[in-house]
């Protein structure tokens, strides 16, 4: 078990009514913290850590800030009150780790994503867009997580994101299911992504397991787009961070988005007109299939 945790030391400047609040994530050993998943609690403003561990964000000063990093639990602070934010590890229970000689001799593609030219953009927030995949008994026989497939259409050559694994706490994703960040880069273009993640040696959880996809508000991810604006007939400069994912359009409700410092399911929205697209009465659904093996 580790024991550890992050510091964030804040730095408030009062602005008009509004803080902009500038700071560093950093361990105990003093060391920056990259890629910080930090929101405005059940507001609209969210942002990420850089490299350096270095952050800013504004807000109003009795808003709560909430942090989330892999390998530690969530921890919620009000800024106006605190300079400094422990975040305590993550305790994993050991029981869940398997260690096991793999044959890797069977495997299967599970999911039933695929490459259509619909895709949803980030804008300038920190989203992690998942999609649950539920258990099921044909999986005994290839239990073991192998690759993460999911398909991206990116304006930037080497755009990075997170993948994150959370166990299903029957309604919502639940806690980390590995310790690390897992930070991976796309090429430019509609690409199928195979990333290999074998060496965790996750096997396929009784209830189920969340796919999520996380944006990163870094500067290397910056990619703003223009669009004429249908009234005024101007060009809009938009603010956003590669890169796109594919959607599909489901009718299961299995896929979520982590925003404002919480869960939220996608729900139908049901019509009384009909339609011919395909999104009529569906969901949209990150394009995420996983590969299994023995």
């Amino acid at each position: 078990m580790k024991i550890n945790a992050i510091i964030i030391v804040l730095f408030l400047q009062t602005l008009s009514g509004f803080a902009q609040i500038k700071g560093v994530v950093v361990d105990e050993k003093n060391q920056p913290i990259p890629y910080v998943n930090i929101w405005v609690e059940n507001e609209n403003i969210g942002t990420t850590s850089d490299e350096k561990g270095i952050f800013k964000i504004n807000t109003s000063e009795d808003k709560t800030l909430v942090f989330s990093s892999v390998g530690f639990e969530v921890k919620k602070t009000a800024v106006k009150n605190e300079e400094k934010v422990i975040l305590v590890a993550a305790v994993y229970n050991l029981r869940e780790v398997v260690i096991a000689k793999r044959k890797q001799e069977k495997q299967i593609e599970i999911g039933d994503a695929q490459r259509i030219h619909h895709r949803q953009l980030s804008g300038d927030k920190p989203w992690i867009y998942g999609k649950l995949f539920e258990n099921d008994t044909i999986y005994e026989k290839t239990p073991f997580l192998k690759k993460v497939v999911f398909y991206s259409d990116s304006d930037k050559k080497d755009a990075k994101l997170k993948i994150r694994f959370f166990e299903f706490n029957d309604s919502i994703p639940g806690k980390d299911l590995i310790e690390e960040d897992l930070i991976v880069t796309v090429k430019k273009g509609m690409k199928r992504n195979e990333i290999d993640v074998s060496k965790y040696n996750l096997r396929f959880p009784e209830k189920g397991i969340v796919i999520g996809l996380e944006w990163m508000i870094i500067e290397e991810n910056r990619a703003d787009f223009e669009y004429k604006d249908p009234k005024t007939k101007k060009l809009v400069k938009q603010e956003d961070y590669a890169p796109s994912l594919v959607v599909n359009y489901s009718e299961k409700e299995n896929a979520f988005t982590y925003s404002s410092g919480k869960w939220h399911r996608s729900k139908v929205f049901l019509t009384e007109k009909k339609s011919k697209e395909p999104w009529y009465n569906k969901i949209m659904m990150p394009a995420i299939n996983l590969i299994l093996t023995n």
